[in-house]
This record gives C-alpha cells, sequence and structure tokens, in this order.
C-alpha cells in the first residue's frame, strides 16, 4: 500500500504567492524565464532557473547555477517572502483550466515505495536531466519541482478532501496569466490528516507517476547519495497526487530535422506501406481516434491511418507513439533513440497545431506529426505491465506552479 505523509511547507505569503508562483522549471528555456521574471523579484524562477540572475553563464548546469539557486532561496525566506509551515500538514490542490477542475493532495511520498515500484513508472529518464535536479536538490536542500502522481479513484477520499474544500477558506486563490485558476487549502486537522493517510496505507495499492520521472529519480539518488547524512525528511519526496477521473492528458507531437536522405515523393510512397495517406481539405490535422496521425510536410497537412498489421494489442504495441516509432521514425528516418537523438524534438499539445507548422515553416525542422493523445488507462496498464513508454508520450494540463509548496529535505 502507499505511504505517504503530511510535512511543513516551504510556501509564500498569501499576499505573495501569484507573484512567486512560476511555471515548472523544465517547460521554459533560459531566455523564455528571463522574460517572464522581468521586473518580478519574487518570482520562484529566481531559484529554479537561477541562472535568470547571471550575465550569460556559459553552462547553465555549472556550480555557481546551483549556488545561486541557493543563495536565492536563503534571501526569500530571509525577507520573509516564504516562510515555513509551523506544522505537518496537507494541502489540496485544485486546478481550473477553461471551466474544468481537477483537484490533488499535495503530501510527500516514500522513496522506498518509488524503488520498490508501490510507485509506479512508464518511463525512462536521461542521465543529464536527473543530474541537473540532483544538484539542484543537493545544494539548496530543497525540492522546488513537484512530481504528479495519479491514483485509481477512491470515493472516501474524495468525499473527504470535497468535503473540506467546502468547509474551509482557501490560503491562496488567484488566476495566473495563462488564464489557469489555483486554488490552495491546508489540512491542518489532525483527525483529517490521519484519515487520509490511513486512506492511502489501506485502500490505495498503487500511484502513478504522470509528469516528473526526472524529479523522482533526482530525489531518490539524492537520499542515496547522502546515505547515514540523510534526515528523515529525504527519505520523502514531494508529490501531488490526483484521481484518475479528473485527469487529461493532452497530444504530445513530434518534429523531425531532416528526410535521412529521402526526398519528399520517396518518402510519402515508403509511407503508403503501412499507411493510407489522404492529403487533408481542412488544414491542419488533430487526429480524431487511436492510429490516426496528422503529417506536416511542404506547408501541406497529411491524414495518416495505420493499417492492419502495423500494431498489436498489447499495451505498448497499441500505442500511436509505438507506431510512429516504428514504422516512420526508425525505420524510414533512422531515428533509434528519441532520448537523445538531436535530429527530433517534441512539442506539447497546449503549444497548438500552428507551433509544428512554425517550426517546419521556419526551415528549423523539415517535417511534424500530430498524435492522438494517450489515455489515462493506457498509462496504468503499461505501468501496471512493468513497460514502459517510448520517450515524451503524454502532457498533461494545467501544469502545477512551482514555488507554492516547496519541501525541504534538510529542515
Amino acid at each position: 500500500m502507499s505511504i505517504i505523509k503530511p510535512f511543513k511547507a516551504l510556501r509564500p505569503q498569501t499576499n505573495l504567492a501569484k507573484d512567486v508562483a512560476s511555471q515548472p522549471y523544465d517547460v521554459l528555456n533560459s531566455t523564455e524565464a528571463k522574460e517572464v521574471a522581468i521586473g518580478n523579484p519574487y518570482s520562484f524562477l529566481h531559484i529554479t532557473k537561477s541562472e535568470i540572475d547571471l550575465k550569460e553563464p556559459k553552462d547553465i548546469h555549472s556550480e555557481e547555477i546551483y549556488e545561486r539557486a541557493k543563495e536565492n532561496l536563503t534571501a526569500f525566506i530571509k525577507r520573509d517572502v516564504l516562510f515555513i509551515e509551523d506544522k505537518e500538514c496537507y494541502y489540496i490542490y485544485q486546478l481550473v483550466m477553461n471551466g474544468k477542475s481537477q483537484t490533488g493532495l499535495v503530501c510527500v511520498s516514500s522513496i522506498d515505495d518509488y524503488e520498490n515500484n508501490v510507485i509506479k513508472k512508464h518511463e525512462f529518464t536521461r542521465p543529464e536531466k536527473e543530474l541537473d535536479r540532483i544538484n539542484h536538490i543537493k545544494t539548496t536542500g530543497a525540492q522546488t519541482g513537484n512530481v504528479f502522481l495519479a491514483y485509481r479513484n477512491n470515493d472516501a477520499l474524495d468525499a473527504l478532501i470535497e468535503k473540506w474544500k467546502a468547509n474551509r477558506n482557501p490560503a491562496y486563490n488567484f488566476t495566473a496569466t495563462d488564464n489557469i485558476q489555483h486554488t490552495i487549502w491546508v489540512v491542518n486537522d489532525t483527525d483529517t490528516i490521519n484519515q487520509i493517510t490511513n486512506l492511502f496505507n489501506t485502500e490505495i495499492p498503487f500511484t502513478y507517476i504522470a509528469d516528473g520521472h526526472h524529479r523522482a529519480a533526482s530525489a531518490a539518488k539524492v537520499r542515496n547519495i547522502l546515505g547515514s547524512n540523510a534526515n528523515n525528511n529525504a527519505n520523502y519526496f514531494l508529490t501531488t497526487l490526483f484521481p484518475s477521473n479528473q485527469l487529461h492528458i493532452m497530444d504530445y507531437n513530434r518534429v523531425v530535422k531532416d528526410l535521412n536522405g529521402l526526398s519528399v515523393n520517396d518518402f510519402l510512397n515508403a509511407l503508403k506501406e503501412n499507411f493510407t495517406i489522404t492529403l487533408s481539405t481542412e488544414g491542419a490535422v488533430k487526429p480524431k481516434q487511436l492510429h490516426e496521425f496528422g503529417l506536416y510536410i511542404n506547408k501541406t497537412w497529411y491524414i495518416l491511418t495505420a493499417k492492419e498489421g502495423t500494431y498489436t494489442t498489447d499495451p505498448i504495441g497499441v500505442l500511436d507513439v509505438t507506431i510512429l516509432s516504428n514504422n516512420i521514425l526508425d525505420k524510414l528516418l533512422g531515428i533509434k533513440d528519441q532520448r537523445t537523438d538531436k535530429r527530433i524534438d517534441f512539442v506539447g499539445g497546449i503549444r497548438g497545431l500552428n507551433e509544428l507548422e512554425k517550426r517546419v515553416d521556419s526551415g528549423e525542422m523539415n517535417l511534424a506529426f500530430s498524435l492522438y493523445p494517450v489515455t489515462i488507462n493506457q498509462l496504468f496498464d503499461i505501468a501496471d505491465s512493468g513497460n514502459v513508454m517510448p520517450p515524451k508520450s503524454t502532457w498533461f494540463e494545467p501544469k502545477l506552479r512551482d514555488g507554492l509548496l516547496t519541501h525541504l529535505i534538510n529542515e
């Protein structure tokens, strides 16, 4: 069963919450982060993307970057921008985007559960991305990035959370610049805390990483690096747990730099072996069903429909990302490892199909593929089977904001 705990969050003063809250560190590059944080000394990007405060750093993974993050975090605490909760609490985090609401429980989850596969994974991680967060956590003594976990919904837990929301005032309630509303309640009642803990310990056997594989892996490795020097806080990592019936997975699309030596005509003809190709008469193609893809090349959109025999019915083989990987990216374009090949990049569905057109039309990329989203049940099936998805298979929206609730491992 799942082991979770309340914790003493490092969090902003109420009147500063909107200014502190920032997009996750891994959805902005350094230039974008600097632009977002201009004129806002409270932005948590000064901690998660601290290179924005240094003049043209040569390496954004250098020691000076992590030391600046530590300095900035210490300064935020000294200036009373952030304070440490005086009691271990759970936190209820509600996000509303385009009228759709989802509510999660912010807690710390057991690293032992992560290592023993009680917390299930569906992606491999990249060593360089792990190392970045390992260095950030070790130097700052803080887990600033939230790991997004899912669980099969539990009626008793749902009722408990909804009751708290209905009868208590939130600590934070604001709408960010992207029009997503963020509302957080502090659960500080001992009896309620115990009820929540016991529900996970007795009725929820597994949780599943939806987003944040690198953050989870890094927290585990920091605990192991610290060894006997680790205090109890380092045995847990910052998580927000959402019931599966509230989650929305968006498409995660691909752009590719070149045709691997093929002409456009040769490439389109080669596709016909495994796909039916139809010229789109309605412009950009947003696939309407499984095994349907959009292809954008030479300012033209095509609909690709996978033929029978290009996929299997097992949890991995049925995925559209697998069909694309096996029959196009690997077979025709020579992209063997999407995690490391520099010829491919990934575009989250939140950016829209216009972003695919933009990157191809600019000449930066040669072609783009739009995909039908993975379902939450597919994710569960794959994690339960012990398999992993191809890289960048799922994109969850809305995103949790960094800075609202931070877990200190040295506290």
